[in-house]
């Protein structure tokens, strides 16, 4: 199993809408809204790491207000 944390830029006033649409996408396992360099942060799992990267560029980064995403994949297991 894949994990990884996406953090994810949105347009001005649209973090909640992009957190809730984002939450609802398979392969997504939380979104939140935070404070600092990034409106949103997403956890996503796959079963290999396409499935992850999928998630990212086929339904994340094509989610409106969503303007830039970064991935973090996590190097351990929890």
């Amino acid at each position: 199993m894949v994990h990884a944390f996406i953090m994810v830029k949105t347009g001005a006033g649209t973090a909640a809408d992009a957190r809730d649409r984002v939450a609802d996408l398979d392969g997504v396992v939380a979104s939140h809204v935070v404070a600092g360099k990034y409106d949103v942060i997403a956890e996503v799992e796959g079963n290999e790491m396409q499935d992850v990267l999928g998630t990212v560029s086929n339904r994340i980064g094509t989610v409106a207000g969503v303007t830039e995403t970064k991935t973090y994949i996590s190097l351990s297991a929890a």
